[in-house]
């Protein structure tokens, strides 16, 4: 059930647009700021859009920024692009992955980080890159990983 904050927040986005389903994806990330992922809340959004919970789900799983499950408190999202490919992807996600103990889509014990592939990041020209949270960081090596993790621990 939404709450009435999140009914407040989702109500005044709705000005902003000509009409209630065009406002989804805000809607989404409303409620995703409050609850740090988004479930069941879906059928009580669409039904607030007066949308499908189908169309809705559709919107919500296209869109790699909202998160269906629970997430850590910091999500790394690792672009999974070509120019990241040719330009050590490889040996960047394995050093991930071994730094944090975890695979991809999982979260690590103390719920600090969880680790998502992306299609892509759109930052070819600093590939290979990652963001962590709403910042992104290129040109990436084993080293540069280490550094920035201690940022966020």
């Amino acid at each position: 059930m939404l709450t009435e904050e999140e009914r407040k927040e989702i109500q005044n986005e709705l000005k902003r647009h000509s009409h209630k389903q065009a406002a989804c994806v805000e809607a989404l990330k409303i409620v995703q700021r409050h609850r740090g992922w988004v479930s069941d809340e879906i059928k009580d959004i669409s039904e607030f859009l007066e949308m499908t919970t189908d169309e809705l789900d559709g919107v919500a799983t296209f869109y790699n920024q909202i998160f269906l499950k629970p997430v850590g408190k910091h999500v790394i999202r690792i672009c999974d692009g070509v120019s990241c490919w040719v330009t050590g992807h490889g040996p960047v996600l394995e050093h991930l992955k071994v730094s944090l103990g975890i695979n991809e889509g999982e979260t690590t014990p103390d719920g600090q980080f969880t680790l998502l592939p992306v299609s892509c990041l759109g930052a070819c020209d600093r590939a290979p890159a990652m963001m962590i949270d709403d910042e992104l960081y290129g040109d990436l090596t084993a080293g540069k990983i280490d550094e920035i993790l201690e940022r966020y621990k």
